[in-house]
């Protein structure tokens, strides 16, 4: 009851409103009614009907505004049909006595409108069901529309359509009337009934056959007519109606065929509807006769809004008919357009060809280019091209295009031209090829005036086309086009007949030159100066006596050459700036300066010649401007009077008033963009505006290129049209202008402008508007160039406060113009001028001049451009701040914009009022409520007749809705919400294209602040029906829409999108719908995206695309995503690839082959959604895949993880990148191997990006391989085109790095896949080889390099990270040859796991190894030389002199800066593999290596005798080459930039480890010690600037093969000195090492304080507390110690540890007493570290985790010290044994902590100690108190409650047991006593656990060896000490069976033991049981019971246990038998 309850309308509610309230109720209400009425049930319905209908009656008779009307017509409808139908006809007879009804009332006419609506929708949703009544409502129509005004016959119109369509066939008596009807509207004076009109005879068409037959000619004849004076909106209705009629006549609708043709009338053929359209083309629409014959002749011209339409209607005629029919039909389509381009009467006059060319290069543009795929327009091309070949006699597509260039019609030759680049951008292979064909044909023909026309501007194109080529073209072109242009100036004067074509030849080709750019130009800077400087005269006196001479043909060829030559000097300006030093310029100024004096001269040329130097003149004087505005003024400083006379004559002078004035394109670019939407401007699609331009187009024509043959050289793909040269004049003038007008003097500045205000005072009418639009633009101009002089801080940059009124009347006066154009320019100057003059009394009074002169305004445009002007004026100050003025404008605009007499008015001052509501910001914000009131009155009252009030009220609403903004979201801001939904629902429902825009960006804008109160799924529909609209502005907004929607809802969206356009009507559906339905909004995305010229547009698409993408394709969409994505990438036209193509002959050629005989083949999928998309659609889906694996990367591991997703795939429907690896390398093998090389390129990336991610996945069905073995063949045949011969370099450079990942990926296992890979880098590498020399260059030097490097670092680098480490091909090779060496041998075969990189790869390896072994000698010297090249470009630039003049083994000289870029990205591993070689070959040189460094053996020298330098040593050779990969190496880590990569550093150091490894490398450093200090010190920059662990621990390894190097050295040169002297003399002996009789070390000269320094600083940063200055702080945490670091911390530390100690031996004795306390007190502040732990790591026991290493080393490193041979010296033992003995008091010291909390490690302690005890001897250890605290510290560790503590100090006394006697004696003696009590304590306490087992083990074992120690006279007493203590540690039978584990095992150690020694010392033993019975009776039982428990064990087992148990027994008895 509640849903029944809420139809009805709230009769009360309504009875307590206003009257604007009301009808925004009732609106609200009736749109509440249709999106409920569908989904009520009809029983409800019925229920309630009569009652509705009784609502919607009374809403009808309430003069219901356009909008509501609708709505309420659609609701009355709905309501019958889904209702009871019968009150239907009662109603319809209701509305048609209101449409008779004579009443005159305000109300009576929109009663009247809205019956009309109602009957139209009654009938359109009833349809036969009214039959009945049809006739007299038709008839009560017609009567109707004699009388109706403009919007009554609108709404007939759309009535009758609505008819039409609800009755079908049914009404075929009437339409005949209805087609008399809609013909009187189809030429209508209101354009929206001519939009009807043509919408009702759309649709009258789809019954009335009679209209596509007989009424054919006449039809067509009444669209014509209808073209005529109409507006764009209805030439887009009518071409649709033309062409849908001319497409049925030719292919008449399946439905049609078999219908009875009225007036018998056959098939129409496509000849006849060609020559209806060429009638009308050239003639309209009057006196029309069907063509058969000749034209009448007639002398009036065409408009061009026929034309237009006519062309149209030509596009939507193909259109209609489809592909296929115009693939089959195109060749007489062609052949009948050609015709008319050729007509005489359409190119009567030079702006009659310029209209036709555009409109027949429009229609082939949308037929050719929007209807076929690329297969198909190649076709099409070439039908063109034998179109051309027909009448030029030629063959072969390119042949045609350049047959042309020959051809009478210069425009014709420029066409030719321009195709030429065009084909050159498209295939930049064939640039250079074309480049030298036209060269050539240039020279040949130079005596042919159209050949050197037509030649030299295909050069001029091809060379410009090098712009948007990245590969570029050699650089040898350039001489050879440099030297074409000075030969065709020097012959311009040998021959009269073409002395005008060679010189404008001449200089088109150096001005194309120039757009090489710097690095081209710069070679020949000084040749294009001086030829600039040769075209004028000398001096001005030259000049001056120029005049008195020649006639009108020299002074022709004279200013076309000097014209020429300023375009020259502007190109160098635009592509080469930084060329144009102040020197440059200063070179230049003569020929300035008698340019702009010529200028002065001109009017007295034109005087003497007449208009034979007219172009000419305009011509040069458009130059001069040109170049003027690109130059500092203060340059020409000397020429501003000059050249302001000149302007103000040109812009205002009487001469020049007649002259055509184009607003359109002078005006735009100065005004503000917001401004122009209401005019119109700028809102077509960029097609239509291509023809739609030259409707506005002055009597000299329209832009074209044959306006200015040098706009060939502009840069863009576009095709340059060109303004005729007077109006291009005055743009030039109008902006150099504005640069020269503040340079002048104030004077002058207010003379100028007075003058200007005088001369549009004088004159009247159109030269007023004219001379107002010139000066209105410069005076603009010059504002807008002088705000950023005032943010700049210059103070008054206009000038004084006198220049301000003049300024101010122009642009006032201005804004009552009756052109749109020229007051929204005074509007935008206005604003500009209060910027400028920054005064709030100036803005104040320009205000109020504004309101007083709007209460005077009488005529629309005053009012609109005064209006305009308030909303304006503040737009550049900061906005509106005044409360007072806000609410005083908005009262006046509030006013202006509800006068209905003038929608003009209403349109400007509401827009206005949207700029003031922008501008005013928060403030206006109680301006709000009156303003949403006046927006929705205004909408729901405005005619639909007028949208450009439409248009500005929805750009209100917009406004205000931004200015709200988050405040929209509370609950008090939910009647402004309602507002704002109703004003857009208001703006969807209506039928201009452009108000829907602007609906869908206000609900866009509402979304964005409070997205809960958007409904989603009425908006999604509505966007998703807007997606396939023929304007480009809806369909921008509604993917600007859809961006933002799915940036928060992806899911929400694309479901909508799916949801509803399943439940759209069949009629409804188009293509794009049919999309949706098959592959969801995302595949009706893809297929816009192919569809979309427009680059906004269709970057919106994509980000549209990829935010849907990034929230689903983890989410479990991801197949979904993976399968479009390969849809599009199959939607090609070829069944094949080009390449796969090429394939299959190939292995047709030859079956045998076995090369990738298994790879699939990249076929289109026949049934696929997407058909003939285009390479740049297919290239984004591949990187769409890209995305897909990024995203993945960082979502579930279980994409990357087949085992894993195998087992989730059985639990739960989530979907796995892995599961999808074959889709992946089948989408990657199709882009790879298509015709594109863009596309190419990205499927090499995506292959690339495949072998990165599932390298390493391993393959669960078969273990040890890997998942990716399986596509090893597709890789392959992905690869192999790449690497053919016309394969582009940058295809082959992208395929060389996806070769080297998948070497060094592991993956390939097989030497056969190893060697299809290795055959293509070994192609790669012979194409290196042959270099520049072995084939035809096609390309720029710098693309050579970059190919040419990118083998070489192929060949070095597989640059991808696998296992932590940077594999490289040549790695990979050499380590699996060495894994391989390895396995086999059996210990470490069997230790190795068996994995993916196991036998199978190292036997790949060692095969790969060979295979690169063979290339290895060539590889070498390439690499050398690359790494040459590349030293030399990174010379700072005061080198450059240096550099070699014909350039590197790899560049050129004039490719230098080119190629930087490509050695700086391959350099690192080049060095890298370089190293490496020289590490392998140990630097020994061998036959095949060059053997000259300076230039290397290379591409170019290769198998030449080099005559540089002559022959070198070996040695000298290998010097060069270790100081070039160190000059290399030091260079780039002394500042490596912060956005380098870490790849880079890393091979930097990889490479000097590998030298430092070779004994000769190393040798050289180790003797050079300044060189070995400089790389110490870029290692310590290096330390501290990167924190990588790879980096820093690859730095401490460099310092130790630094420090061995100097040791090495040392130690060679004492060994030399102790041969040369010989042994007797040693002790004069020069001292060797750092530090030398002094003991001094340098710092910045010694390797040692280097390395000091560098230890120093890892121990400190690691370790604070080493530092009592940084005591207590620490990177890893407050009170960090050595426990709380890392393990890669630990490592660095036990690394610089290592270091540390092996510097005293790279000292002299003295320099070694120098370093050895810094040393000492390092080892020991570490080791102090590390013994006190914290209580939280446990006890003192022992060490764990990484600081394990670091205990190790720090003992190690102190044994190296301590050992040294420097404390053995006799010139320094005593210093050494002095810092010894502080050095052990210090670690003595260490047993106290000091801090309850801390433990101390008592076993690293006395470790340390006893390596003090045995390496440093007694003039150490011996003294006391030291020998005394080292006694308690072992006697204290004896006596330590932790066993193991206990346990190490045994084992560490044995070993101090074990020393000399001066050591071992004194601890002998006093520690001894000690062992014994404590093995004693042993029998009452025996050990309980295995630890305090050892402990008692160990005691045993020191016992042992103080015996062995002992003398042998005192030995038998110490064994009777030891043997009893044994046998008290045996158990008798009774005991042994119930002791514990621990007990048990010390029993039977004791009695092995005693085993042992027993015999050993038998009489002792023997005395010793014999004295001692009770010892005698204990052994015999502990024997007994062992014997005993042996059986035991025995027994129950098998007899052959029994029997080894037998043989075992007897060893213990004969053992112990010896008693």
């Amino acid at each position: 009851m509640e849903r029944t309850q809420c139809l009805l309308l709230d009769e009360e509610a309504v009875r307590q409103l206003s009257d604007h309230q009301r009808a925004e109720f009732i609106f609200s209400w009736l749109s509440h009614l249709k999106k409920t009425l569908p989904t009520t049930d009809r029983v409800a319905i019925r229920q309630n009907q009569r009652h509705l209908v009784e609502q919607l009656s009374a809403v009808l008779i309430g003069s219901p505004g356009p909008p509501t009307r609708w709505l309420l017509a659609h609701c009355l409808a709905l309501l019958l049909r889904l209702g009871d139908p019968l009150p239907a006809s009662l109603l319809v007879e209701r509305c048609n006595d209101i449409i008779r009804s004579k009443d005159d009332s305000p109300s009576g006419l929109p009663t009247r409108l809205a019956a009309v609506a109602c009957l139209g929708s009654l009938y359109q949703q009833l349809g036969r069901m009214l039959i009945a009544s049809f006739k007299d409502t038709f008839s009560n129509l017609m009567k109707a529309m004699k009388n109706a005004e403009s919007q009554g016959r609108y709404e007939i119109m759309l009535c009758l359509e609505k008819i039409l369509c609800g009755l079908g066939v049914g009404a075929i008596s009437c339409h005949r009337d209805v087609y008399k009807a809609a013909r009187t509207c189809l030429t209508d004076r209101s354009m929206a009934v001519r939009c009807a009109a043509a919408k009702c005879l759309l649709e009258l068409q789809r019954e009335a056959v009679f209209l596509w037959t007989s009424e054919l000619d006449n039809v067509a004849s009444l669209c014509f007519r209808a073209f005529e004076g109409s507006s764009s909106s209805v030439r887009v209705s009518v071409s649709e109606l033309l062409g849908t009629l001319l497409a049925a006549a030719v292919e008449p609708p399946p439905q049609r065929l078999a219908a009875p043709r009225q007036g018998g009338r056959g098939r129409t053929s496509l000849e006849e509807v060609m020559d209806l359209l060429l009638g009308g083309f050239l003639r309209g629409g009057a006196g029309f006769l069907r063509a058969s014959g000749d034209m009448l002749k007639g002398t009036s011209s065409v408009s061009k809004d026929i034309r237009m339409g006519v062309t149209q209607a030509c596009v939507v005629f193909v259109s209609s008919l489809g592909a296929s029919w115009l693939e089959s039909n195109f060749s007489s389509f062609l052949s009948l357009l050609m015709e008319l381009a050729s007509h005489g009467k359409a190119t009567q006059t030079a702006s009659d060809a310029v209209v036709t060319r555009h409109c027949v290069s429009f229609i082939l543009r949308s037929t050719l280019g929007s209807l076929l795929g690329e297969k198909a327009q190649t076709n099409a091309a070439k039908q063109l091209c034998v179109y051309v070949a027909a009448h030029k006699r030629t063959i072969g597509l390119l042949d045609s295009v350049v047959s042309v260039l020959l051809h009478p019609a210069y425009s014709a030759r420029l066409a030719a031209a321009w195709c030429l680049r065009c084909i050159a951008m498209a295939m930049p292979s064939q640039c250079s090829l074309l480049l030298d064909r036209c060269t050539e044909r240039l020279v040949a023909l130079k005596s042919s005036p159209e050949a050197v026309s037509g030649y030299a501007a295909a050069v001029t194109a091809l060379v410009a086309a090098v712009q948007q080529c990245p590969l570029g073209i050699p650089s040898t072109k350039g001489k050879v086009v440099l030297g074409l242009a000075e030969d065709l100036l020097r012959s311009a004067a040998q021959n009269s007949r073409i002395s005008l074509q060679r010189t404008q030849a001449g200089w088109m080709l150096i001005s194309s030159l120039i757009t090489l750019g710097p690095a081209v130009v710069e070679l020949h800077l000084p040749r294009l100066l001086l030829l600039c400087r040769c075209v004028f005269p000398a001096s001005l006196r030259e000049q001056d006596m120029e005049l008195r001479r020649g006639d009108y043909f020299t002074w022709q060829v004279t200013l076309e050459g000097r014209a020429g030559a300023l375009c020259a000097m502007k190109n160098l300006l635009l592509h080469c700036r930084n060329l144009v030093t102040d020197d440059i310029i200063s070179r230049l100024l003569t020929p300035l300066a008698c340019s702009v004096a010529l200028l002065t001269k001109l009017p007295v040329l034109l005087r003497s010649y007449g208009s034979s130097i007219r172009t000419w003149s305009v011509l040069y004087r458009l130059r001069v401007y040109e170049l003027l505005v690109m130059l500092p003024p203060h340059s020409y400083h000397e020429s501003f009077g000059l050249v302001m006379n000149q302007l103000v004559s040109d812009l205002s002078g009487q001469d020049n008033l007649n002259q055509p004035c184009s607003e359109l394109t002078l005006l735009p670019p100065l005004c503000h963009h917001d401004d122009l939407p209401p005019i119109g401007h700028a809102l077509r699609d960029p097609a239509h505006h291509y023809i739609e331009e030259q409707l506005h187009a002055s009597s000299v024509g329209g832009a074209s290129l044959d306006n200015d043959p040098f706009s060939l050289c502009n840069p863009g793909d576009e095709a340059p049209a060109s303004l005729p040269p007077p109006i291009a004049l005055t743009a030039a003038a109008v902006q150099l202008f504005g640069t020269l007008f503040p340079h002048i003097i104030s004077a002058q500045k207010v003379k100028i402008l007075e003058q200007f205000v005088e001369t549009v005072n004088q004159v009247k009418g159109q030269r007023q508007q004219t001379v107002q639009t010139h000066v209105c633009a410069a005076l603009c101009s010059l504002l807008k160039g002088l705000g950023p002089q005032l943010q700049a801080g210059v103070r008054g940059p206009l000038g004084p406060e006198d220049v301000r009124p003049p300024a101010l009347s122009l642009l006032s006066g201005a804004l009552e113009s009756s052109s749109p154009l020229l007051r929204c320019l005074a509007a935008e100057g206005l604003a500009r001028l209060v910027q400028v003059v920054n005064d709030p009394g100036f803005t104040v009074s320009v205000s109020l001049l504004c309101f007083d002169r709007l209460k005077t305004a009488r005529d629309a445009a005053s009012r609109s451009g005064l209006a305009l002007a308030l909303g304006a004026l503040y737009r550049y100050v900061g906005g509106i701040s005044s409360p007072q003025h806000l609410s005083t404008c908005v009262g006046v605009l509030f006013t202006l914009s509800q006068d209905s007499t003038s929608p003009e008015v209403q349109t400007w001052s509401l827009h206005s009022l949207s700029l003031v509501v922008d501008l005013s910001g928060g403030l206006y914000r109680v301006h709000a409520e009156p303003s949403f009131t006046l927006v929705l009155r205004l909408l729901l009252s405005t005619p639909p007749t007028h949208p450009e009030v439409h248009l500005s009220l929805g750009r209100c609403l917009h406004a205000l809705t931004t200015c709200l903004g988050p405040d929209l979201q509370g609950d008090s801001a939910a009647v402004i919400r309602s507002s704002v939904l109703l004003g857009s629902a208001v703006m969807q429902g209506s039928p201009d294209c452009l108000v829907q825009s602007r609906a869908v960006s206000c609900l866009q804008q509402l979304h964005m602040f409070c997205p809960p109160h958007v409904d989603l799924s009425g908006l999604v529909p509505a966007l998703c029906t807007h997606l396939s609209s023929s304007y480009l502005s809806l369909r921008g907004a509604v993917v600007a829409c859809l961006r933002q929607l799915v940036q928060r809802e992806a899911l929400e969206v694309s479901q909508l999108a799916v949801t509803v356009v399943k439940e759209l009507n069949r009629r409804d559906n188009t293509q794009l719908d049919v999309t949706i339905k098959e592959v969801g909004l995302e595949g009706a995305l893809f297929t816009l995206l192919d569809q979309e010229s427009d680059p906004g547009l269709r970057r919106d698409i994509q980000e549209t695309l990829v935010h849907m993408m990034t929230s689903s394709a983890t989410t479990g969409k991801l197949g979904h995503w993976l399968k479009l994505c390969k849809d599009v990438l199959s939607a090609s036209t070829d069944c094949r690839t080009p390449m796969e193509a090429s394939q299959e002959d190939e292995e047709e050629a030859d079956p045998g082959r076995d090369d990738d005989s298994s790879v699939f083949r990249a076929r289109s999928d026949g049934g696929g959604p997407f058909t003939a998309l285009r390479w740049a659609t297919r290239r984004f889906a591949m990187e769409c895949v890209c995305r897909i694996i990024a995203q993945c990367e960082s979502a579930d591991p279980a994409h990357f993880d087949m085992t894993l997703a195998q087992e989730r795939r059985l639990h739960e429907s989530t979907d796995f990148l892995v599961l999808h690896l074959g889709d992946l390398v089948r989408m990657a093998f199709m882009a790879a191997t298509d015709h594109s090389d863009q596309l190419r390129l990205a499927g090499l990336q995506t292959l690339l990006v495949v072998i990165r991610r599932f390298s390493d996945v391993p393959e669960p069905e078969f273990p040890g391989h890997v998942i990716l073995e399986q596509y090893q063949a597709n890789v392959g045949a992905a690869l192999r085109p790449a690497f053919s011969a016309d394969a582009p370099p940058d295809v082959t450079s992208k395929a060389c790095q996806v070769c080297s990942a998948w070497i060094a990926s592991g993956v390939v296992s097989d030497i056969r896949d190893l060697r299809r890979v290795h055959q293509l880098l070994a192609s790669s590498l012979v194409k290196v080889q042959s270099g520049r020399d072995g084939s035809v260059q096609l390309y720029n030097e710098a693309a050579a390099t970059m190919e040419t490097l990118s083998v070489l670092k192929a060949w070095a680098e597989a640059p991808e990270l696998l296992g932590g480490r940077i594999e490289m091909v040549y790695i990979v090779a050499i380590q699996s040859s060495r894994q391989k060496q390895s396995s086999d041998r059996p210990s470490e075969l069997s230790a190795s796991p068996v994995t993916n990189n196991g036998s199978g790869v190292e036997s790949g390896g060692a095969g790969l190894l060979k295979l690169v072994q063979s290339d290895l000698s060539t590889l070498s010297c390439l690499w050398l030389s690359a790494l040459q090249d590349y030293a030399l470009l990174t010379l700072p630039p005061e080198y450059a002199p240096q550099l070699p003049a014909a350039g590197g083994s790899f560049y050129t000289a004039e490719t230098v800066n080119q190629s930087r870029g490509h050695y700086a990205s391959s350099w690192a591993p080049i060095l890298h593999a370089t190293a490496l070689w020289l590490h392998s070959t140990g630097f020994v040189m061998t036959d095949d290596t060059p053997v000259n460094l300076s230039r290397p053996a290379t591409p170019t020298s290769m198998g030449h005798t080099s005559s540089v330098g002559g022959a070198k040593s070996p040695e000298d050779i290998n010097t060069e080459r270790l100081h070039l990969i160190l000059g290399i190496s030091v260079e780039f880590l002394c500042s490596p930039r912060s956005g380098d990569q870490m790849e880079n550093i890393t091979s930097c150091l990889r490479a000097l480890q590998a030298l430092l490894d070779v004994p000769w490398p190393r040798a050289r450093i180790g003797h050079d010690q300044a060189l070995s200090v400089e790389l110490l010190g870029v290692l310590h920059r290096l330390m501290v600037t990167r924190e990588a662990e790879s980096v820093q621990l690859a730095v401490l390894d460099l310092l130790r093969q630094i420090v061995t190097a100097a040791q090495e050295h040392v130690r060679e040169k004492r060994h030399s000195a102790e041969v040369d002297d010989g042994a007797a003399e040693k002790e004069t002996l020069p001292e060797f090492g750092e530090g030398r009789d002094t003991g001094g070390l340098i710092p910045g000269r010694s390797l040692v304080f280097a390395a000091l320094e560098l230890c120093l600083c890892v121990l400190v940063r690691k370790l604070p507390q080493l530092s009592p200055k940084l005591a207590g702080t620490s990177p890893t945490g407050p009170g960090g110690s050595v426990w709380t670091l890392s393990d890669s911390d630990c490592r660095l530390v036990s690394s610089a540890l290592c270091v540390l100690s092996e510097l005293p031996s790279v000292c002299s004795p003295e320099g070694s007493v120098s370093i050895l306390p810094t040393v000492l007190y390092l080892l020991l502040g570490v080791l102090r570290e590390l013994v006190h732990q914290p209580m939280v790591t446990g006890s003192g026991g022992g060490t764990g985790g990484g600081a394990s290493l670091v205990v190790q080393s720090a003992l190690q490193a102190l044994k190296t010290v301590l050992t040294s041979p420097m404390s053995q010296q006799e010139k320094s033992r005593g210093a050494w044994n002095l810092l010894l003995r502080s050095a052990l008091n210090t670690l003595l010291t260490l047993w106290d902590a000091g801090d309850p909390g801390v433990a101390v490690d008592q076993v690293s302690l006395l470790t340390a100690l006893t390596i003090f005890l045995l390496s440093t001897g007694p003039d150490v250890c011996t003294i006391n108190p030291l020998h005394t605290l080292s006694l308690q510290r072992f006697t204290a560790c004896m006596d330590a409650k932790d066993p193991v503590v206990v346990s190490r100090c045994f084992q560490l006394l044995a070993t101090v047991f074990q020393a000399p006697p001066p050591v071992s004696v004194p601890y002998i003696q006093s520690l001894g006593p000690p062992l014994v009590r404590f093995l004693q304590r042993v029998e009452g306490r025996r050990p309980q656990s295995p630890d305090e087992l050892t402990g008692v083990l160990d005691g045993i074992r020191a016992m042992e060896v103080l015996v062995q120690a002992a003398d042998e006279s005192q030995r038998p007493q110490l064994i009777t000490v030891l043997l009893p203590l044994l046998i008290s540690f045996l158990l008798d039978e009774n005991a042994l069976g119930s002791a514990p584990a621990a007990s048990r095992s010390l029993h039977e150690a004791a009695l092995k033991d005693l085993m042992r020694l027993g015999p050993q010392h038998s009489a002792v033993f023997r005395s010793l049981v014999s004295s001692s019975p009770h010892l005698k009776s204990r052994l015999e039982a502990a024997v007994k019971g062992n014997q005993e428990s042996l059986n035991a064990k025995s027994g129950p087992a098998h007899p052959s246990s029994r029997q080894g148990a037998a043989k075992v027994s007897p060893s213990i008895t004969l053992k112990t038998n010896f008693l």
